[in-house]
């Protein structure tokens, strides 16, 4: 790029402009600039983020509008700044991908992709859903040309791998097999999408039509999503405890608990490397294209044939010494395959530092040869080792499917300087002064705690004007992590969120739980069905036959009814049904991201939200 900017790239520096402003307000400020580069493998200090700033800032207002954004791209092309800047951009979010690049027109935007993670992910599905009979019309995908952009299209594929990365999320009965017509796809690809978001991936901007069309961008990006949050799952001191032995001096589990998984994937190498007597690493880019450390950790964990289920592999050190950079990362992998986990990454993938398939190498690695002892006899409070609930879950994969930045990892932790809270504000349309109120991370050293105390107390006053109800709550309980509070918050926030979907759809009118309630006897009387319900609370909803019959109503003919359990329900034919509905539900269109539990349990709240979201799909009808 170079001289005038043509309309092609100015399509695509809006596209960039808009994927760094994330509160969307039209300019890009330090905190914003700091998460691009922290996401993108640049991760830089505080102030050299603030220099970056004040340079590319014209008008001198700490903060880049997206004229002057366009003056730096086209003067700054040579510069180091604008080096890493666009490196970050290129890598933010795989959409707008490095080295080989192929561009797709779409709708005169220009996208590009990143055809090694093409390959990665395809070399991924293929061996993940080898033996899956429902998949063998479009296995095994070629790596090296476009298959993949096809083979997701009819939405399989989407569903199985969403069920591989989070086991039972999508009821098998209700993926559409056989005889395939466009309608059948469009409710897979409606089944992906629902369930993706209800694990917590990022489908704002993506819709069937997208998938169908098979747009490399959006297909690549939700490929990722699902297939990191697979990777992900064990990453996790409760699921994990074992993860305990990677405790330094001083610290608690509480500390360690507070950790991403990406934190704790790299603790974890660096462990092993310690013991290998080799040097820590701050990353999985360019501290690895020497293919080195991953020598020394192939070494160290590699099985040493003391469990009896685990043959000794003895990695072959040979290749360590090799000169060439690809040659070297190519004997490393050839000793990662034998311990069969040869995935994800090339030898030009380890040289060139590809930040997101080398963190993916890594996750492979731990998920398959963890080589941690969980410590014993130490001083360790394993009482704080309770995995998260159900509705923790279902919150924090809410926040996450609406795109909020940073990704919520754990929900009271990751909640405590109420950045995450001040963007729910402003999904639910209740106004956040972002440049007079909010103190944005970076954060001083100094008064660190106060700064986030200070966010904690605005967010509390905002949901006052917003006329929830915080009895008793303070900026205090959100910045202590304090769970009870902080859910109560939360739960108000998914609950405005829901009903603002049925009050733009009722064209304003306002809607509570009684209004949900009589739109659904209504529907479910006016289609000639025998259920009904009094409140969220009606015991009779842990059948879920209300919600089953509701599906049928607003889309008839969509329930199989020889799948329903009817008469005295065992607690597994409750679940079963639960099952069905939530994936029925998802299929028609509707976004639950309630579990198949909460209706058996009768949950009340997530039940409020499970006809919400029906009520939404029921009113969107021609």
């Amino acid at each position: 790029m170079s001289g005038k900017i043509t309309k092609e790239e100015l399509e695509e520096m809006t596209e960039i402009f808009r994927k760094i402003d994330l509160d969307g307000d039209g300019y890009i400020i330090d905190f914003e600039l700091n998460e691009l580069l922290k996401e993108a493998g640049h991760a830089l200090p505080g102030y050299m983020v603030r220099e970056i700033i004040q340079k590319l800032d014209r008008n001198k207002d700490n903060k880049i509008s997206f004229e002057e954004f366009l003056m730096i791209i086209q003067e700054l092309r040579g510069s180091e700044i604008a080096k890493t800047f666009r490196k970050a951009i290129n890598r933010k979010e795989g959409i707008l991908a490095i080295g080989g690049t192929s561009e797709l027109s779409s709708e005169g935007t220009q996208h590009s992709f990143s055809e090694e993670e093409r390959y990665a992910f395809v070399n991924w599905i293929n061996s993940a859903l080898e033996k899956d009979p429902d998949c063998q019309h479009v296995l095994p995908m070629d790596p090296n040309t476009d298959s993949l952009f096809t083979s997701v299209g009819d939405g399989i594929v989407l569903c199985k791998m969403i069920n591989l990365s989070v086991p039972d999320t999508i009821d098998e009965r209700t993926i559409n097999k056989k005889k395939l017509t466009p309608f059948t796809i469009q409710e897979n690809l409606n089944l992906a999408l629902n369930s993706a978001s209800a694990i917590g991936c990022h489908v704002v901007n993506i819709g069937a039509l997208d998938l169908k069309a098979g747009k490399p961008h959006l297909v690549l990006g939700l490929l990722w999503q699902i297939i990191k949050i697979g990777l992900f799952a064990d990453i996790e001191l409760s699921r994990n405890e074992a993860l305990a032995a990677l405790l330094r001096d001083g610290e608690t589990l509480e500390d360690l608990m507070k950790l991403s998984p990406e934190e704790l994937l790299l603790r974890w190498a660096n462990f092993h490397l310690e013991n290998a007597g080799w040097q820590k690493i701050n990353n999985f880019s360019s501290d690895i294209k020497d293919s080195r450390a991953y020598f020394h950790l192939l070494n160290q964990i590699s099985p040493k044939g003391t469990d009896e289920d685990q043959p000794r592999i003895d990695v072959n050190m040979a290749g360590f010494s090799e000169k060439d950079d690809v040659k070297r990362a190519e004997a490393m992998l050839q000793q990662a395959d034998r311990l069969s986990c040869r995935q994800f990454v090339t030898p030009a993938d380890v040289v060139s530092g590809n930040p997101k398939l080398n963190l993916a190498f890594v996750a492979n690695l731990f998920n398959k040869y963890p080589a941690l002892t969980k410590p014993e006899n130490e001083d360790i409070d394993w009482g704080l080792l309770e995995g998260e609930t159900r509705e923790e879950r279902t919150f924090r994969n809410w926040m996450n499917s609406l795109g909020v930045n940073p990704h919520v990892n754990h929900l009271y932790g990751d909640l405590q300087d109420a950045m995450v809270i001040l963007q729910l504000y402003e999904r639910i349309k209740v106004a956040v002064d972002w440049n007079n109120k909010v103190n944005k991370p970076p954060y001083p050293k100094l008064g660190t705690n106060m700064k986030k105390l200070e966010n904690c107390n605005y967010a509390v006053e905002l949901g006052k004007t917003a006329k929830f109800s915080l009895v008793g709550i303070g900026g205090q309980d959100l910045n202590d992590g304090n769970a009870t509070l902080t859910l109560a918050l939360v739960w108000q926030l998914m609950r405005r969120y829901t009903l603002n979907v049925l009050e733009e759809l009722g064209e304003g009118e306002k809607v509570n739980d009684d209004i949900i309630v009589k739109w659904v006897n209504k529907t479910l009387a006016e289609a000639g069905k025998s259920t009904k319900i009094s409140s969220f609370k009606d015991k009779e909803i842990s059948s879920s036959l209300a919600v089953l019959e509701l599906i049928d109503a607003i889309q008839p003919g969509s329930i199989n009814y020889d799948l329903i359990k009817t008469g005295s329900l065992s607690e597994d034919d409750k679940l079963e049904n639960a099952k069905y509905a939530v994936s029925m539900a998802r299929k028609i269109g509707a976004r639950v991201y309630a579990l198949p539990e909460d209706l058996v349990e009768v949950k009340p709240k997530m039940v409020m939200t499970v006809f919400a979201c029906l009520m939404g799909r029921g009113m969107k009808r021609v």
